[in-house]
C-alpha cells in the first residue's frame, strides 16, 4: 500500500519527467553507497525493497549472512535539477537498510543514529545539530603524495575580486537551495583555499542526510568548476585543519531544554549535565567524531606560527571559549541556546558521530553529572601543569590512543550496537597498523643524513 509521502515521490517523479532516481546509503565508515532505479520501478521498491549482497558492502555482513535490502525512505526525496543536462531531471532517497525478514541491519549507520533517537524521544527529548563544515578547495592535488596547491591565498572572511573560490561558495549554495538544504551562511576560512559553509538546524537525522549530501554535491560543484573539495581534516603541516562544529540542542516539545533566563550564562540544569556527559565520555567517543589517522594531526594543541589554535586538544568547555572542546555560545532567543562540539571533522560518519554525543549527553542527564569548572583563557596556551591543575586532561593524541579508550567504553559498545563497534574497531586498527609501518618524507629527511 502506498502512503501519501510515497504518493507525493511519485506524483514528482511523473511531472517533473525525472529519469533517475538514485537510493544512497553509507557503510560504516560513512562512505556514500548508490544504486540507481528506473521511475517505473520504485512504486516496487516502496514495498519490497532493493536487494543486494551486503558482503560486498564496508562492514555489513559475512559472507554467509549476505542479502540485504535497501528500503527507501520517502521523507529524504530530493529533486537535483542542476544535474539534468540532456537527460532530465534527477533524483535522490535515502534508504534504511533491511534484512530478509523485514528487521532493521545492525549494520546500518542510519539504523544506529534512529536508536539513539528514539532513546531521546523516550525521555521526552528531541535532538537537533547545526554543522559548520570546513573543506579545501585545491587546484591541483599531485598524485605523489605532494603537498596540493590550493585554489587561493586569502583569509578568513576575505572577498577578492574574481576569486575562483568565491564563485564556488555561490555555485554551491544555489545547488544546495535548490534541492532543499537551507544554508545559514558561507565565507572564506583562515587558510588559503579553505572554505566554510554552514547548514541550518535541523533534527539531527535529516542533519546526518544533509551532511551526507552536503559533501557529494560540493565535490561534484567543484569539479565542474576544474577544482578538487577535499574533506581531509588536515592536507597542510602549516596550515588549520577542517573541522565540522557542531551545534547541538534538545528540545521538549516546543521548549529549548538548555535555556533558562534565571542562569548567567541562561544555561539549564539539563543544559549543564549534558555537556557533563560530552566531556566525561569525550575520549571515549573520539575515535568515532575524528575517525581517520590524519584526523589526530589537527587536533594539536601547540599554536601555528603563534597563531591561536581553534581546534581543541583538552577536554574541557568553556562560554564563549574558541580553543575548548565544548563552547558555550551567547544567544538572544530562548531557543537558541546550544552547545557547540567543537572537535568533529568534517570527514567524519555524520549517522555515528551524532548517535555517539547524543549518548554522551543523555547519559550526563541520567546520572547527573556535576559540571566542572569552565576555561576562560586560551586552553593551548597553559602549561601542562595549570591544566592538570584545572582537571583538563588530553583528548586522545592519535588514532592508535583513541581505539584503546574507546573499546574499554560501554556506552559506545552499547550506542553503535556490537556489530558495528567490533567492526569499526578492527577496521582502524587496521587502519593503524597500515600507517605505522610506512616510512615517512619527514622521518627520511631528520633522519637519513645524521643517523
Amino acid at each position: 500500500m502506498v502512503d501519501r509521502q510515497q504518493e507525493f515521490v511519485l506524483r514528482t517523479l511523473e511531472e517533473r519527467d525525472i529519469r533517475f532516481v538514485r537510493l544512497w546509503f553509507t557503510d560504516i565508515l560513512g562512505t556514500l553507497k548508490s544504486v540507481s532505479v528506473a521511475p517505473a520501478e520504485l512504486e516496487s521498491a516502496f514495498e519490497e525493497g532493493i536487494g543486494f549482497d551486503g558482503s560486498a558492502i564496508e562492514g555489513f555482513a559475512r559472507v554467509y549472512e549476505s542479502d540485504m535490502v535497501a528500503m527507501p525512505d520517502p521523507s529524504s526525496f530530493q529533486v537535483f535539477p542542476f544535474e539534468g543536462g540532456l537527460h532530465g531531471e534527477s533524483a535522490r532517497m535515502f534508504c534504511d537498510i533491511k534484512m530478509p525478514d523485514g528487521s532493521p541491519s545492525w549494520a546500518d549507520p542510519r539504523h544506529v543514529l534512529r536508536r539513539a533517537l528514539d532513546r531521546a524521544s523516550e525521555k521526552g527529548f528531541s535532538f537537533y545539530t547545526h554543522p559548520e563544515i570546513e573543506f579545501y578547495l585545491m587546484d591541483e592535488v599531485p598524485a605523489d603524495g605532494s603537498p596540493p596547491i590550493p585554489v587561493d591565498s586569502g583569509g578568513y572572511f576575505d572577498h577578492t575580486t574574481h576569486s575562483a573560490a568565491r564563485d564556488f561558495r555561490r555555485q554551491a549554495v544555489l545547488a544546495l537551495e535548490r534541492i532543499g538544504i537551507s544554508v545559514e551562511f558561507s565565507h572564506h576560512e583562515v587558510a588559503p583555499g579553505q572554505q566554510e559553509i554552514d547548514l541550518r538546524y535541523a533534527d539531527a537525522l535529516a542533519t546526518a542526510d544533509n551532511v551526507m549530501t552536503f559533501r557529494h554535491v560540493v565535490k561534484e560543484v567543484a569539479l565542474s568548476q576544474g577544482v578538487y573539495a577535499t574533506f581531509m581534516p588536515k592536507p597542510f603541516s602549516d596550515q588549520p585543519g577542517s573541522g565540522m562544529h557542531t551545534h547541538l540542542s534538545l528540545f521538549t516539545g516546543e521548549n529549548n531544554a538548555f535555556h533558562d533566563p534565571t542562569d548567567g550564562m541562561k544555561l539549564s540544569t539539563v543544559g549543564r549535565q549534558f555537556i557533563a556527559g560530552l566531556l566525561v565520555h569525550a575520549r571515549e567517543f573520539t575515535a568515532v567524531t575524528n575517525q581517520w589517522v590524519n584526523s589526530y594531526k589537527r587536533l594539536f594543541g601547540a599554536p601555528l606560527d603563534g597563531r591561536i589554535t581553534e581546534s581543541p586538544a583538552y577536554v574541557c568547555w568553556g562560554h564563549l571559549n574558541r580553543s575548548a572542546l565544548v563552547r558555550v555560545p551567547a544567544y538572544g532567543k530562548a531557543n537558541s541556546a546550544r552547545v557547540e562540539v567543537r572537535s568533529i571533522d568534517s570527514a567524519c560518519n555524520p549517522y555515528l558521530t551524532f548517535a555517539v554525543l547524543l549518548a554522551a549527553g543523555l547519559r550526563g542527564i541520567e546520572k547527573g553529572y556535576e559540571l566542572p569548572a569552565g576555561a576562560e583563557d586560551d586552553v593551548s596556551a597553559l602549561t601542562e601543569a595549570e591544566r592538570r591543575a584545572m582537571g583538563f586532561t588530553d583528548l586522545p593524541h592519535n588514532l592508535s590512543d583513541a581505539l584503546r579508550v574507546m573499546e574499554t567504553s560501554e556506552l559506545i559498545a552499547e550506542t553503535l550496537g556490537e556489530h558495528v563497534f567490533d567492526f569499526f574497531l578492527k577496521n582502524k586498527r587496521a587502519e593503524w597498523e597500515d600507517f605505522r609501518s610506512q616510512v615517512t618524507p619527514y622521518e627520511r629527511m631528520r633522519y637519513l643524513p645524521s643517523l
